[in-house]
Formats: C-alpha cells, structure tokens, sequence
C-alpha cells in the first residue's frame, strides 16, 4: 500500500511572552494574512524543544485580538498563565497544500529550497540539502565540498532564488565557504614571531609583567 504523502508546513508565528492571567500569548507573526491562518478551530503543530511538556503536540486556536497592535492569541486548553508560559518560544506551523502560494512574495517551502544548486559568482559551490527553522531566522544548510556550511537566510546573503532555474545564489562573507587566506599566509609569521621570542626569554632574564589582565 503506498503511503500518503507528507503535508507539507509553513512557519506561521512564534508565541513570545505570556499576557494577562487568562492564558493568552503574544504572538510575532509570520504571515501577511494571519486572519485566514490565525482563524477560530486552527490546528497548529509546534516547534519546541524534545524536553517541553508540548514536544509532538498541537494548539487549537481559539481566538486572536489585538492589542495596543500587538496580535495576541488564545489557545484551547491554555486556560491561565502559568500554562501559556510553558509555551514561549513555541514555533507554530500548519499543513498547507503543495499547490498553494506562500503568503509572502519573498517565501518559499522547504520543500521549494531543498535541492536548489548554490551559486556563487556564478560557479557552484554546493547544493541546499535542508533548512534548519531557529527562532532568530532561519539557516540553509549547505553541501559543500569542505561540508555542510550554514549560511543565513537573509536577503543580504542570499540575494536570488530561482525555483524554476533550480539555483540559488549567495553572496557569502568572506570564511564561510573557505578558509581565509590571511590566515594561511600569517602563519609563517606567527612562527617566525614565537621562535624569536623563545629566543630572547633564553638569553634574558625574566621579569615581572607590569600590567595583569583581570
């Protein structure tokens, strides 16, 4: 019997602080629609350490407000502070079909990067082989010839995704895909430096430093 395909996810918020004793949470949203996906009887799956009483759980959403412009949530079976505590930190996602659109011009499944050939200056230099979701952003990681290299997924970083050309461009600071070469040529130096010193601490006598680092 052939098993039915895996939903795929979206990232939708992340719950950041307890608010008000009724087991309501501060939510920072990631989506531009969060009236569709943040709609009464929502199901999400949660992101959250293997250690959290909520580990391979899920949340009914029961009700968003606002306040002073700050979207806030409430949760079924989240009835005080003392449970929506447990949940800070939690990373919400919900199952989304394979044909539809991410909300966000500048979004892409998981499923649309993985695989992707990574260029830079237009000669590959690896292949995405998955994404890692932490709550600062997120990280692409990256088969290279030396190994997996995380490269952050920003704009400043990654400048392009083509889907449909299957590429993915970066424009990495220099170290991350190499080792740097001021520091294979300062090495020499280094040595020279160290042999000189082991020198004159044979032929003088040792002193008292006149300043101690704390």
């Amino acid at each position: 019997m052939a098993r039915s395909p895996r939903p795929q996810q979206l990232r939708v918020g992340r719950l950041t602080k307890a608010h008000g004793l009724k087991g309501a949470i501060k939510l920072e949203l990631y989506t531009d629609d969060p009236e569709r996906r943040f709609a009464p009887g929502a199901t999400f799956s949660l992101q959250v350490p293997a250690e959290s009483p909520w580990h391979g759980k899920h949340l009914t959403f029961r009700e968003l407000r606002w306040y002073n412009g700050q979207p806030v949530g409430f949760f079924e079976g989240v009835d005080d502070r003392s449970a929506a505590e447990t949940l800070v930190k939690a990373i919400l996602w919900v199952d989304v079909d394979e044909a539809e659109e991410p909300d966000e011009p500048d979004a892409w499944y998981d499923h649309q990067l993985v695989g992707l050939t990574v260029l830079r200056d237009g000669a590959e230099v690896g292949k995405v082989v998955r994404v890692d979701h932490l709550p600062a952003q997120d990280l692409l990681i990256v088969k290279a010839a030396s190994g997996e290299v995380m490269v952050p997924f920003v704009s400043a970083i990654v400048p392009e995704v083509d889907v449909a050309a299957g590429t993915l461009t970066v424009t990495p600071p220099a170290g991350l895909f190499e080792e740097l070469a001021d520091e294979a040529s300062d090495a020499p130096a280094a040595a020279a430096a160290a042999e000189d010193a082991d020198a004159s601490e044979a032929s003088d006598p040792p002193t008292e430093a006149a300043d101690r680092q704390e």
